[in-house]
């Protein structure tokens, strides 16, 4: 087998992350620059970034498929409203072949650092991946434009539990899932209460010979709908026009109306309490009742992201599954030790703990020298403007960056709105016509956007008091959008170019402005997104006039 070729030395771009963030971004890229020059590094085997790290059992998307694929790249043959996670990668591999993103990466390549020069207007991209044999190869890429694609949700959060170098049996954590772990018959621990434990402990219980789940708090669950999309649906949506952006737009609307459980208003607080005592019943008569006490949450339901329910409850009826509510407080020999003294034998212990959020440690070097960490730490937490750009970090963007994640919906549709807002504010750098040598959101512009959600945020329901992995200790949420998608996407249609230094070379020039076309574009636009979406050769041309 012939070594991979080695990576080109400059680009106009540099994209991060092959995750769904990156593949759209080369797919997008592709749309509105096709001229422009991007090479991707990926520090994983394959691209697919969460879908192709978490394999453990009972991986799948709990927000419904159909807004979980791009609007430039519909799917018509999803199974199902929840695909498993091995049917995502195969859609995210298939979106990335098709706009040639594979044979622009280089994999198993770590990005140890970046560093904008200042007096050549590039960014230096310092990489590192394993050579011939057992040595490492080094190497700087210098480009443009930088993107950052590794999302939020990197780094496991493992705890730190004495003892797990006495462990006799198997520990990993569900996003460094090893294959290689045997669950037939074995006595197993699963540690955690979210998202992940609900889809592991399921498909655990089926051929464990013991689980045993210890949790330290509650979460709100939400009965997950069964629907599997038949052949035949499956053939009306390829078929008949316009029939599968409709389903998704309905989709969207309905997932968009949820929303309202966030708020501050008088109007929310109603809403969040019609919907506690529907979720409560049905808790109550999915699980057992000598669990009642542990599982069903004594928060407001929105405060912690919600779980959804695709056979969890109905699990925790099997006689050899146990659920206990305690701190781990030392793994033994065999088993775990928890801190009502209780002690549960395990010959295989998972966590599902989740992930260090509010944690960017890519060392990125911007303007002056001043890394993005102490830039955070000036700012008073994780932010950035619109979700994306940060002073001092010329023409770097970030996608799912601070406060980017959404609390009902897909985080496709926040990773989409992003992507074209950066695009159109790179026109004047990246477009044919382009003599800009940098892009810059402004300083007051960057704290006004950052210090206003941080405001909103504060008096949401995120804020009531609930322990969410949402908020720091000092109360600084660097994870929710405070509005709705609706809001973002409004927000990404086009540049406030007040908001921003452009710099120019040799031949100065404005940076582009908006007309009387921009209304009529608008609307043309909006028809063109709901008929045909953001894929259509009609946004894309408004969008280069108007952009």
């Amino acid at each position: 087998m012939s070594p991979p070729p080695p990576p080109p030395r400059y680009t106009d771009l540099v994209c991060i992350g092959t995750g769904l963030s990156g593949i759209a971004l080369g797919a997008r890229l592709k749309t509105h620059y096709p001229h422009a020059s991007a090479h991707f590094y990926d520090r994983n085997t394959d691209l697919g970034g969460t879908w192709h790290v978490n394999t453990y059992p009972g991986a799948a998307c709990d927000v419904p498929s159909v807004l979980y694929s791009f609007s430039f790249a519909m799917n018509a043959a999803w199974s199902c409203v929840t695909p498993s996670q091995a049917e995502i990668k195969e859609y995210a591999l298939g979106v990335a072949r098709e706009y040639g993103i594979p044979e622009r990466t280089t994999l198993g390549a770590e990005v140890l650092g970046c560093e904008w020069v200042e007096e050549r207007g590039v960014w230096k991209v310092r990489v590192r991946r394993r050579g011939e044999g057992e040595g490492m190869e080094e190497w700087e890429h210098e480009c443009r434009v930088l993107f950052s694609a590794v999302g939020g949700l990197v780094y496991p959060n493992v705890p730190a539990v004495d003892g797990v170098e006495e462990f006799q049996g198997r520990i990993c954590h569900s996003a460094e899932w090893d294959r290689g772990i045997e669950l037939k018959g074995k006595d197993v621990v699963v540690v955690g209460n979210g998202c992940t434990a609900a889809q592991i402990v399921p498909a655990v219980a089926e051929v464990a010979a013991s689980l045993t789940q210890i949790i330290r708090g509650a979460h709100w669950l939400v009965k997950a709908p069964k629907i599997n999309y038949t052949s035949r649906i499956q053939w009306i949506f390829r078929n008949i026009p316009l029939t599968n952006r409709l389903h998704r737009f309905l989709i969207f609307l309905v997932i968009e109306e949820s929303f309202r459980l966030f708020g501050s208003s008088e109007s929310s607080k109603r809403y969040r309490a019609r919907r506690r005592p529907v979720l409560e019943k049905y808790m109550r008569k999915a699980s057992p009742e000598k669990y009642h006490g542990i599982l069903i949450p004594d928060y407001e339901v929105g405060c912690k992201r919600r779980v959804l329910d695709a056979g969890y409850l109905k699990s925790l009826h099997n006689p050899h599954v146990t659920l206990a509510k305690s701190a781990t407080m030392r793994i033994t020999p065999t088993g775990i030790q928890t801190s009502t003294g209780a002690h549960h034998k395990a010959q295989v212990i998972i966590f599902a703990t989740g992930f260090k959020t509010g944690y960017f440690p890519l060392p990125i070097i911007g303007k002056h020298g001043v890394s993005m960490v102490d830039h955070f730490a000036e700012l008073g937490g994780p932010g950035a403007y619109k979700t994306t750009a940060i002073h001092g970090f010329p023409n770097f963007f970030m996608l799912l960056g601070p406060n980017a994640a959404t609390g009902h919906t897909s985080a496709l549709m926040a990773i989409e709105n992003t992507i074209e807002y950066a695009l159109r504010v790179l026109r004047p750098v990246l477009g044919r016509n382009g003599r800009a040598v940098t892009v810059e959101i402004r300083r007051e512009k960057e704290r006004e956007w950052v210090l206003g959600a941080q405001k909103e945020l504060a008096g949401m329901v995120w804020g009531s008091g609930c322990q969410t992995w949402y908020n720091t200790e000092s109360g600084w949420n660097a994870m929710t959008y405070p509005w709705s998608q609706t809001h973002l996407w409004w927000h990404s249609l086009w540049v406030r170019w007040d908001d921003w230094i452009v710099t120019y070379g040799e031949t100065p020039a404005p940076p582009p402005t908006r007309g009387p076309l921009v209304l009529i574009s608008f609307v043309v636009m909006c028809a063109c997104a709901l008929l045909f979406g953001e894929s259509s050769k009609v946004h894309s041309r408004i969008a280069e006039v108007v952009y």
